[in-house]
């Protein structure tokens, strides 16, 4: 079994999912991730569909040298962007296998693997996301006169954590109320010695 790079805090609350050695660029990749980075599950499946279809753009932030601007990306506050459809289809094959190991996976405890059915897709957040980059695969291509230049690939690893984000439920008005009660009560005792 493969180490992870970031362990979620609570593991039977989380699912996860990665590739190893994807034929994508490396730099399109980790622009993607980082657009759907905290999304919910159901918004970066959209998000990403879109992307294919180039009815969303997605904003090169860090790897943008050459990058032209489209209108598109101002949704996102930014001016440069493009529309990266493989490895926008690499990571909804992340996302639908992600959303399968939801429904059933093992945790290692003490040297011993439990089952554990079950968690809400709905509720399922990108908390973690990451994308390292592979040694080159390098082939070549044949020019004019003879010659032959280098034809090298960019391949990457990638790796997602989903967790299920909790419910909040809103306090009670009494409990509101009362802290409020408390505070007026405070303030009004230190103005009074602050006078004195």
């Amino acid at each position: 079994m493969v180490r992870s790079s970031l362990d979620p805090e609570n593991p039977t609350k989380s699912c996860k999912s990665r590739g190893s050695n994807l034929c994508v660029h490396s730099k399109n990749t980790h622009e993607s991730a980082q657009a759907i980075k905290g999304m919910h599950i159901r918004k970066a499946t959209k998000y990403l569909k879109a992307v294919t279809l180039q009815k969303q753009c997605v904003s090169f932030r860090r790897y943008n040298g050459g990058v032209g601007r489209c209108a598109q990306v101002k949704q996102r506050d930014w001016t440069q962007g493009r529309w990266p459809k493989n490895s926008a289809e690499f990571l909804l094959h992340m996302l639908k296998n992600s959303e399968n190991n939801s429904f059933f996976f093992f945790i290692l405890t003490r040297g011993h693997l439990f089952p554990l059915f079950g968690l809400d897709v709905d509720s399922l957040v990108i908390g973690h996301i990451q994308v390292n980059k592979v040694p080159k695969m390098r082939h070549r291509t044949y020019r004019a006169h003879g010659q032959i230049s280098p034809y090298v690939s960019s391949p990457c690893h990638t790796e997602m954590t989903f967790t299920e984000k909790e419910q909040t439920v809103p306090e009670p008005e009494e409990a509101v109320a009362q802290r409020k009660k408390i505070i007026v009560k405070k303030l009004t005792k230190q103005k009074l010695m602050a006078w004195e």
